[in-house]
């Protein structure tokens, strides 16, 4: 463990935080017809923080602020991945959001500080700092789904999120605290050492735990904390909607990282980690299960890509019950594939949007092919890629994730996960034929913007070349999390 100046592993942050303050003084001298000043600020800040984590290299894992912060390759990886999503967030949002009276000031602000969260939560290395990240993020959110107040719909699904995500919240404290009860420290390097010397009250321990995975079940969309998914989805405004579904995931699986691999999955804790990992393993099969029969059944879009999400959360989990340096990478991987597909799909609804129209039903899709055959030939690799049909990169990350569920000696939870991952292909596929075979609704031509052109067309690529070549990807996952999980 290595100790050096306070705030330098944390400098990204740092920068972070006085843009946001910056660019929050100035957005109040910038009239409406020159708010691309702020969108354009916005991008710096992102670009000056992917500089700033992309070129510092602090040779491992380097623990700052009295070991609350920690600066290791897996963090600054999912960092880096947190800032090129937002960006990409932002570029696809841009006409959505003009058109709907959202292009100002706090949208990007609300959206640099959950970012700031993101960040906090990813480099945690105390209880009390994981939690700080997690508000922040959270609080963010709910403004960002009510931020346009004249749609009940959003300020219904606001407050739906804002109360259940209170009530998570509060189970997590709770575990939190029962955890410190048992363990007598915050940190998490140390907890994981008293829980290794056998000198804490393993029942409190265990309580402690339920109360924690609950927290992170709500936080990851897994059943049966999923109750809030659909209606969040479909209500908040599809911009945000693609903001919750994507960078928040990265810093979600950083949080399972830290809190129950670092803090109660180390040498010694075998007792703690069977435990956890069962009650993984339930909530993995439920959200596979009921992800995909009840995506199935869905005629809004969003709603099925809210089901969507909860089946591959599933999977997801399955990669961090699975345990070791392979299994950890694979979920690595399978969150950062899972959030390239997820910006591609809602990047298509946006793109299909206008003023007064949300894309956001099945039949909009209809006949995509004679509209424009590129953008129905990206939407059909982002749905082979959900489906996990080669050679598109989710079927290498289905497949990553079953064989590390399979070397843990869980034969049956593959198969089980094989079987419901054959069920999902249908309402996927099923975009493709519409978007194919069917007649078009609507035959008005679609006109995105340049930067949105290039940045869709790259997401839908990147689906078919990682597909092809995922060792690069996958390297780079299975480096970080051996140098981070020492």
């Amino acid at each position: 463990m290595e100790f050096i100046t306070p705030f330098m592993p944390a400098c990204a942050e740092a920068f972070l935080l006085a843009m946001v303050c910056i660019i929050l003084l100035l957005d109040l001298f910038v009239p409406d017809e020159r708010r691309w000043i702020t969108y354009a600020l916005t991008l710096a800040t992102l670009l000056g923080c992917f500089l700033i984590t992309g070129f510092t290299d602090w040779g491992g894992e380097i623990y700052s602020f009295s070991g609350m912060f920690v600066a290791d390759p897996m963090a600054n990886i999912l960092k880096l991945a947190i800032y090129i999503t937002v960006a990409v967030v932002l570029v696809y949002s841009q006409a959505y959001i003009r058109a709907r009276g959202m292009f100002r000031g706090e949208f990007f602000v609300l959206a640099l500080f959950a970012m700031l969260g993101m960040m906090v939560m990813v480099s945690a290395n105390h209880l009390l700092t994981l939690y700080l990240g997690l508000e922040l993020l959270s609080l963010s959110l709910y403004a960002m789904i009510a931020l346009q107040r004249d749609s009940a719909v959003a300020t219904e699904a606001a407050m739906k999120y804002f109360v259940l995500g209170a009530l998570a919240s509060g189970m997590l404290l709770y575990g939190m605290s029962m955890m410190y009860g048992a363990t007598g420290t915050l940190e998490l390097t140390r907890m994981a050492a008293v829980i290794a010397s056998d000198s804490a009250d393993s029942t409190i321990l265990l309580f402690a735990l339920v109360f924690i995975v609950a927290g992170l079940g709500f936080k990851l969309s897994a059943v049966p904390f999923h109750m809030w998914v659909p209606d969040v989805y479909q209500g908040a405004p599809t911009a945000v909607t693609l903001f919750i579904g994507s960078a928040p995931k990265l810093a979600a699986f950083a949080f399972v990282m830290r809190l129950l691999v670092s803090g109660m999955g180390g040498a010694g804790a075998e007792y703690l980690i069977a435990q956890w990992q069962w009650m993984l393993i339930i909530m993995a099969v439920l959200s596979l299960a009921i992800g995909n029969i009840a995506a199935i059944a869905q005629t809004n879009l969003k709603r099925m890509l809210a089901y969507s999400t909860i089946s591959h959360m599933g999977f997801l989990l399955l990669g961090v019950l699975a345990g070791g340096n392979d299994g950890y990478a694979s979920a690595m991987f399978y969150v950062i594939v899972y959030v390239l597909m997820t910006l591609g799909t809602f990047g298509m609804i946006l793109l299909l949007s206008r003023a007064g129209f949300e894309a956001d039903q099945l039949d909009d899709f209809k006949g995509l092919n004679a509209r424009s055959p590129w953008y129905a030939f990206m939407m059909l690799l982002l749905m082979f890629s959900m489906a996990g049909v080669p050679p598109a990169v989710g079927f290498y990350a289905k497949l990553s994730v079953l064989w590390a569920v399979v070397d843990a000696g869980f034969v049956w939870l593959a198969v089980i996960a094989v079987v419901f991952s054959l069920i999902g292909a249908f309402y996927y596929l099923r975009i493709v034929k519409l978007m194919y075979f069917d007649e078009p609704v609507d035959r008005s031509p679609l006109a995105p913007s340049t930067s949105m052109r290039w940045v869709l067309s790259a997401n839908g690529m990147a689906m078919l070349v990682l597909g092809i070549l995922p060792g690069g990807l996958m390297a780079l996952c299975e480096y970080s999390i051996a140098l981070s999980l020492r």
